[in-house]
This record gives C-alpha cells, structure tokens and sequence, in this order.
C-alpha cells in the first residue's frame, strides 16, 4: 500500500491506494481559514496535525490491515505559505496563506531589489511566500527576528511526520527563493529578503525519499517506519497522478479558478505574460502554468445573479452550438492572472440586446472562460512550451457543452478521463511509491485511461478565431472607461 496525503485549503484528504494504484480507502477532515482582516488568509499549523491525526486515525479503525503493510507516504499540499518556526520549531504565528493579498507593497520592493523574474522565472506577486516574508519583517519584526525555518505547508506536516526539515522542488519554486532553472536555493534571492539559506529547508526531487516515518506514529497507526517521499506541490501532484510529466502533455482543470498546466523538459520563463513556472516533482522536469481567476466561479456568479442552479444553467446550452453567442463575456470577476497580472481588471458583458436571453448568456459565459484558457495557450506556446492535447478536469468539466466550447476555442484535444479520482492526493501516492521503490517512470506516472476524446469543432473555427480578436479588444477598452 501506498498513501497519498494532500492539504487543501478548506481540509485534509488520505488517499491509500495498492501497488495498481486501484483505491483502497478515502478519509477527510475539515480545516478552517481565518481572515482576522480584510485580504488577510491564516491557518493554525496545529489543525493541520490535528486533521491528519484524525484522517490516519480513521484510516486505522476502516482499513488498518490494509494499512499494515503500507510502504511510502507521500505529500502534496496548497502552495505559498509562510509557516515561521524558531529555534526549537515552535510556531511563531499563523501560517499567512497562498490567497493572503496583504503584502502588495512588498512585491514591488523585492521587484526593485533582485532579478527575481529572471532566477526564480515568476513576477512577484502577493500570493507567492517572499514578500509574506518581508511583509513580517516590516510589521511583526519581533517575530521576523525569532524566525529560524520557514516552512512551506506541507513540509511542516512533514517536520512532524519526520522530524525532517526538508522541501522539493515543485513547491520550493512557489517561494521566489529558488532558482528555478538550477534547481536550488538562490542567496540572491533570499538576501533581497533578509533572509540566508540557514532559514530554508534541505531539497529533494519529489520522487526521493525525505525521510522516515518517526517511531511513535508508526506505532500508533500500526505501520513500519516507512519512507517520506518529497511529494509535490498541489498541482505538480495532480500533474503526477495523471502522468502529464512529459513535454506536449498537459491538464485543464475547470475549476473554480482555472488552471492550464503544461509539463516541459526545460526552464523557459515567460513573466511578461504572467505564466507561473516551476519544477516539477521529478527530475530534470519543469511545469509551466496559466491561471485564471474566476473559472467555474463565472458559472457560480451567474448561478446567484439568476437564482438558478449551476447544472440548471449548464444545460440551458446544446452539446453541440450553431454559432458564437453574440454577446462577449470578459471572466475577470476577481481580477486576472495570466496573462494580465492584473488584480483590478473588471469582468463584463459586451454587445448585450434585447433579445438576447439567459441561453445565450450562459453560453456567452462558458465561451469566455475557454478563451481565458486560450489565452494561456498563446503565452505558454509564446514561452516555447508546446501543448496539444489536456486532460480536462475538475467541477466545470462534468459539462459537455463547456468541454467542447473549450476545445474549440483553444484548438486542444481534450481527454476525459474514465471514472476515477486523478487529484492531488492520489499524485501523492504515486510519489510515495517512487520513492518507496527508487523507481520514477511510466510504469508509476501512467496516463489514465481515456473515456473520450473532445475535439475541436472545425466548422467554428474561423467563427471563433474572430471572436477571440475581439475578446482580446475587451480588456483594454474596460479598463479604458473605470472611474
């Protein structure tokens, strides 16, 4: 058996699985956010420890004969976060999170201080853990003085799993602080913070062995003292369990934000787009990212301006369109990422007549999204990262219409998976029996198997590409009329 633990934002999920990598248990635990202020996002690292305890402990009591002949745990969890230890690692304040927006002052300082663009291959923005970290020094410098280890979430989940202070590349990269190219840590970067490499964790890849499971927890849940693997940062773990490891292959994940993930055998930035690169969990491998906002979460706006339920709204549109919606709808309801880099930019319908009725604005809505993704397609191929075909995932991919609207529009195959769970806790597991094994190839990060294949409607083609120019208008013309 192997274990796949992944830290969410709103929980803890265990995920064990066989040496087919069939599932053999699930457990859960809520975990809760505090925002003591506004744009502030916190967690206790001890509900972390707490919520795992419970999911382990569960796991003992439903399936602890399974459980005994466990090999490798591996972990996957949120990115960017700021956990702060002292000396003995005591925790010294809530871990600032990945959606903490407090230290936008800070960005454009560290811009100023270092080539960060360059090493590291990412603007400096407020969710990534760096200017968390200056934000500290300038506000809580008592705090910033005590620090001894800043930890991102998962490997404090480790410290305590292990006893071990270490990190992997994937999440690593989400610091600012490594360079991402050489696969370490950058004095540069670190000193524009104030910060040395006595702060940062040890490396690995995500697919060696961190350490091992200390003694007492082995005891407790009935287990050896079985190896840790690096594991993988969210959606590296999630890269993994779907086996998009190798140039060309990449996932769209139709999520409440939406991401556009592209694996790549080389470090080829592109920040003047806002493409987020970084390593991959294995070695030698690179990922590249484009992230948008507000994907599902269109559908869930439009949900509550209605009155009417995401699914109902869903089918109001055919599998198969006749023609555009002729109304544009710009997605950036919470601002953009890629490729805007844009925390202000406003969402809106343009072109809206009388009779244009709810149908057409659903429809509308979903196009818009799929051409947010088409956008990171054109920066991600722009950066020299090559991308044809995406496995589609995530809440919105459960709609046919929007799968085929998105493959039109970006001109990707996009492969729907047969009935199973590929997230991030089961690319966890797969790390777990990477490093339980020393093995890292196909063999553990195969591809699933695909229950169909979506492609692009060649009779919209052209429809779409005009569309797309003026979407692309879009964004400008708004921001030219805010008041």
């Amino acid at each position: 058996m192997y274990l796949g633990i992944d830290m969410g934002t709103s929980g803890i999920k265990a995920m064990l699985v066989d040496e087919r990598f069939e599932t053999v248990a699930v457990a859960h635990a809520a975990l809760d956010v505090s925002r003591p202020h506004p744009g502030w996002s916190e967690q206790a690292p001890a509900d972390w420890i707490a919520a795992t305890e419970t999911v382990l402990d569960s796991l003992r009591a439903s399936h602890g004969e399974a459980l005994a002949t466990l090999r490798g745990i591996g972990l996957s969890g949120h990115m960017h976060g700021a956990t702060l230890l002292d000396a003995s690692d005591a925790v010294l304040r809530p871990c600032i999170l990945w959606n903490d927006g407090r230290s936008g002052a800070q960005c454009e300082t560290l811009t100023a201080r270092a080539d960060f663009h360059g090493i590291a291959g990412n603007l400096v923005m407020a969710g990534f853990t760096a200017p968390k970290l200056l934000w500290v020094a300038e506000n809580e410098p008592e705090i910033f003085a005590k620090t001894a280890k800043v930890l991102l979430p998962k490997d404090y989940l480790r410290l305590w799993l292990t006893g071990e202070h270490v990190s992997e590349m994937s999440d690593a990269a989400g610091t600012l602080w490594l360079d991402t190219g050489r696969r370490d840590w950058s004095d540069t970067l670190l000193e524009a913070t104030g910060l040395t490499r006595d702060h940062m964790p040890a490396l690995v890849e995500g697919s060696d062995v961190s350490g091992h499971l200390r003694k007492d927890l082995a005891e407790r849940w009935g287990v050896a003292q079985v190896p840790v693997a690096g594991g993988a940062g969210d959606n590296a773990a999630t890269a993994c369990g779907m086996g998009v490891m190798r140039p060309g292959t990449g996932f769209l994940s139709l999520g409440t934000s939406g991401v556009l993930f592209a694996a790549s055998d080389r470090y080829q930035p592109n920040t003047g787009d806002a493409v987020h690169t970084f390593c991959h969990a294995v070695p030698e491998t690179w990922h590249q990212m484009g992230v948008i906002l507000s994907a599902s979460d269109s559908m869930s706006w439009l949900s509550e301006i209605t009155g009417r339920g995401v699914p109902e709204l869903a089918a109001l549109v055919p599998e198969r369109v006749d023609a555009p919606a002729r109304v544009t709808f710009l997605p950036y309801l919470s601002g953009e990422r890629t490729p805007l880099n844009d925390p202000g930019a406003a969402g809106a319908f343009v072109g809206l007549r009388r009779d244009v009725a709810l149908p057409e604005m659903v429809q509308a809505v979903m196009e818009g999204v799929a051409m947010a993704f088409a956008d990171s397609v054109r920066v991600l191929r722009k950066a020299g990262t090559p991308i044809e075909a995406a496995f589609a995932v995530g809440g919105g991919a459960r709609s046919r219409a929007w799968l085929t609207l998105c493959a039109s529009i970006t001109g990707l195959r996009l492969l729907v998976p047969k009935d199973g769970d590929f997230g991030a806790a089961f690319g966890a597991a797969k790390l777990a029996a990477a490093a339980a094994t020393g093995e890292a190839g196909d063999a553990i990060f195969a591809q699933p198997e695909v229950g169909e294949e979506i492609l692009p409607d060649t009779d919209l083609r052209d429809a779409y590409a005009k569309k797309y120019d003026a979407y692309m208008r879009g964004y400008p013309a708004v921001k030219s009329l805010e008041f």
